[in-house]
Parts: structure tokens; sequence; C-alpha cells
């Protein structure tokens, strides 16, 4: 999580224009090139000017949520953009990452550009949702949207492998909940086998260079060869640390930065777990009174007794996993469901649904719940993202090898979220980054000046980016800070009127909110 800035030389271009070229390599596919635009690295000209083949979507969707949204769309188009697989050597081999586009529905100011975060989410099928509701709004108005996916996610290439579904599928039953030192071992093991399985699925090139020191990379040759002399961007969650890593590396190629549940840059791995765990403890605690008044509620009726009331309900998964559909729901998905719950109070009744359920020895519903989490789809497909998380963290920071350190993370994590205690003995088990492949490309953040007004959205009960580390991250880049008071995770475009009135001004505009302004 840590990074400096990228001291390439530069070289300014004065004027940018949109040609069409004639002809096209297949029917319904149109070659557009509107780069080079603003400052183009030495040496990288020829990506900063590519020229783009935009056609349907409907080859760019893979699995589950990106069949249902991109397939039959007419108002998506989708192009692949060239980027150098490792930058260091720009003339080697050549990664390509999906784009999805949305026109502007009015006058065209630019592009922006879409994350939702993960790591390894894809921010094709992200803006494919949200482009109803953007496309009539003034944003929508003005700027196409366009979502990506990250380098060695969805439908960029090539894409991060490291287990296949069945694979998945089994890792998900195997709960590794022993904290002896026979059942650390055994984890342990399983880690370095994961390792293994993703250098030799995903090759160690491809996975040295997935990190958000070269996202970011490619977030600006994405920003000229659309056609944008500075880049104007929407960031979620992990997408809000792509957007400050932006700023750190090209604060003069910046337009505007909306970043919504913001990851600390400088907040050290273990405090920032120990800081998610509290908050998802703080979503549970939320639920668990929602839960308390209704005559239902699987929890029972005292609010403060939920913590041990949903333990005694999952616990013994670890042991004996009960039937959902025709497959079984461990402890992990149980746990993981309910953490899904927790990122919207929207899924506070189907969690108490599943909790009930699982009462009667079934675990139909929080399957559903933990499938959502994991990214796998009615066919049994998973997405990328499971794998993509793994190894984009895994070159992102540093791994923690102190067994000190490890097992006192253990404790603390336990203390900060009780709901998720398993019963077992803190433990310090290295995991998969401890043998990961390929070294860390992690590098300490740097003050960042030269920026325009950045403005960063956070969420007094987020549970997985907590309200603090937006408040660290506006001071941090010198921003403004959008307080919504609230239980879930993220809020802009997702149908408050207050926050979406802001966001709308600051992109369009650049207008920032009034210090102290806070939504509900």
């Amino acid at each position: 999580m840590r990074r400096s800035p990228l001291l390439l030389l530069v070289l300014p271009v004065l004027a940018s224009c949109t040609s069409v070229v004639a002809g096209s390599p297949g029917a319904g596919t149109a070659l557009e090139r509107r780069g080079p635009a603003g400052a183009v690295p030495a040496g990288l000209e020829r990506y900063y000017g590519q020229q783009l083949a935009w056609e349907d979507c409907d080859d760019y969707a893979t699995t589950g949520a990106s069949i249902t949204l991109l397939k039959g769309r007419p108002e998506f188009e989708c192009a692949r953009l060239e980027v150098p697989l490792d930058y260091t050597e720009p003339e080697g081999e050549v990664a390509r990452i999906g784009l999805l586009r949305q026109a502007a529905s009015g006058e065209r100011t630019g592009s922006l550009l879409v994350n939702p975060g993960g790591p390894g989410a894809s921010g094709m099928t992200a803006a494919a949702s949200l482009a109803t509701s953007i496309r009539s709004s003034p944003v929508g108005e003005r700027f196409d949207l366009v979502g990506f996916d990250p380098r060695g996610v969805g439908a960029s290439e090539p894409a991060v492998r490291c287990l296949t579904d069945a694979e998945r599928d089994a890792e998900r039953l195997d709960v590794d909940a022993d904290t002896s030192p026979a059942g650390i071992a055994q984890t342990e093991a399983e880690n370095q086998e994961f390792a293994r399985k993703c250098a030799q699925a995903s090759g160690t090139e491809l996975l040295a260079n997935v990190g958000t020191r070269d996202v970011v990379r490619d977030l600006d040759v994405m920003r000229s060869a659309l056609g944008d002399e500075k880049l104007t961007y929407l960031g979620y969650s992990y997408g809000t640390q792509i957007g400050s890593q932006y700023a750190q590396e090209f604060p003069g190629n910046v337009r505007a930065l909306l970043l919504d549940g913001a990851v600390d840059p400088k907040q050290s791995l273990v405090d920032s777990l120990v800081a998610q765990g509290a908050g998802f403890q703080k979503a549970f605690d939320a639920f668990a009174a929602w839960c308390a008044q209704r005559p239902d509620c699987a929890l029972g009726a005292d609010a403060s007794k939920a913590n041990q009331a949903f333990r005694d309900l999952t616990v013994p998964l670890v042991q004996r996993p009960v039937p959902a559909g025709d497959r079984q729901l461990s402890y992990t998905d149980a746990t993981y469901g309910a953490i899904k719950a927790m990122y919207s109070e929207e899924l506070w009744a189907p969690l108490n649904t599943g909790l009930t359920e699982l009462k009667g020895g079934r675990g139909d519903v929080l399957m559903l719940l933990a499938d959502a989490y994991f990214d796998r789809d009615q066919q049994g497909r998973y997405g990328s993202v499971n794998d993509a998380f793994t190894a984009i963290n895994c070159v992102d920071q540093a791994p923690t090898t102190d067994r000190g350190a490890l097992a006192d993370l253990a404790r603390r994590y336990k203390e900060a979220a009780p709901f998720l205690d398993d019963g077992q003995p803190a433990a310090a088990v290295l995991d998969t980054c401890a043998f990961w492949p390929v070294p860390p490309t992690a590098q300490e953040p740097e003050p960042v000046s030269g920026l325009p007004p950045v403005l960063v959205v956070s969420t007094t009960g987020d549970p997985a980016t907590p309200y603090d580390a937006g408040v660290s991250l506006a001071r941090e880049l010198g921003g403004g800070l959008l307080t919504f008071e609230g239980n879930q995770h993220t809020v802009y475009l997702q149908g408050n009127a207050c926050v979406d009135a802001a966001g709308h001004a600051y992109l369009v505009d650049l207008a920032l909110p009034a210090e102290g302004t806070r939504c509900s």
C-alpha cells in the first residue's frame, strides 16, 4: 500500500484531436484515435496515441454479472487498450486492458473513468451497473462513462488465474480453523501450494507486474488514448488507492478525483486489518439492533447477546457443514455471507432469513450471499476477483512474516470483531503472500503537491473502509471531505440525493461541498 512518484521524462502535447479511421477489422467495429493527449512519458508514445477498436460488448462478458450486464446492451461499446506488461520493457510483451464506454448524452467534456475496488473487481461491470443512474445526471450529460478491468482482471488479457472452479469450491469447504502446531503447518502448506498454482497458471511475469504501481500507469495511458489531457476519475474502496497513487505519480495530469470509501495510504497493513474488523463489528452491531426489533429475529430480542447467538449458529459448521441445495454450507461460507450483508442495509433482511434457515439445518440463503461475495455464478463459474485479489495484495505490500506480529494481529482482530471469533486460540499463521513467487512492488507514500481540489466521500458506518480512513485521506491530499451518515460501503450514485448532488457538482464544475457538509 506504499508508493513513490514515478520519475519519467514527459513530452508536452500542445493539442489533441479525435479521428475516426475509415474502414474496420470487422462488422460493427469503429476505429478511433483521440490521443495522444496531455503529457506523454518518453518511450511510451505508441501506447499513449494508440487507436482503439470499439465494438459490442458480448465477447467481453465471461461469468455471472458481466454476462447479465454486458451482453445485448447496444448503449455500450467495448475495446481493449494495449499497455506494456512490464513498463521497464515497453517494447516487450503487451497486456490488453478491457474498457467499456457509455457515450455522454449531451455536449461532451471528456471521460469519467471508474474503478469499483477489490482489488480485483471489474470496472467494466461496475460502469455497466451505474450506467442508467448516471446517464440522466449532469455527469452523464457531459462525460463518457468508462469502466476498465485492471490488468489481470476480468476481460483484460492476460488474466490472473490460480484455482479452477472446482478447486475454489473445495477451498471454501476447507475451513482451516485448527491452530494447533499441526493445523498451522497444514494451513501454511496449503497457502504455499496456492502460491505455486498461481505462478504455474498465470506466469511470474504477470504476477510481478499486476500491482497498483502498474495499474496507475495504465490509467494514464487510458487518459491519453481516450483524448483527455487531464484525468477525471471515480474510485470506490480499493479504487481510492488507485486514485491516490495516481495523484502521487501524475499530479499534473489530474482534473478531478472523487474517492468514495477510502483506503488510508499511510496506515499499516496490520492496523488497517484491525480497523476493518472493527468496522465489520460496528456494522454487525447495527444489524443486531435492527434485527432485535423484529419478532422473527434469528439472533433473539437482546442485541447485547447477538455476538454469541451468531457464533452459536455458525461455529458448529466448522465440523459439520449443512446442506445448501446440492452443495454444503461451510463456516467460511456462513461468515462471508454475513460479511457480504454488512456492506448494505438492503441485505440485512436476507441475512436474517439465512440465519433463521440455518437454525433449521439449511444454508441456501447464506450460500447465495457467500456466492455473491466470492463472485460465483449459478453455473458454478468464478470470476477472476478472488485470484486477482490475492495477486494484487501480495505485490502491493511486503508480507508479514514475523510470528510475534502475526499472533498479535490474530489476537487484535478477534478483539475487534468478536462476532467472527471461531473460538480457536489466536495463532501466527503465514498467509499466501509469505510464499509469493515474486517480490512486492510496495513503495512508501510521499507528500503530493500541485493537485486540483479532490473530493473524498466517507461513510460513518462503512464496514470495509472505516470513516476515519476517509478523514485521513482527505487531509493527506489536501482535499474536501463529504460525510455520509449511514451503514453501507460507499454511497455516490447509489440513490442518496444529497451525496449525488455534491458529487455531480464536483465532477462537472469542480465545486467542493462546504466544509463540514454531512448527508444522511
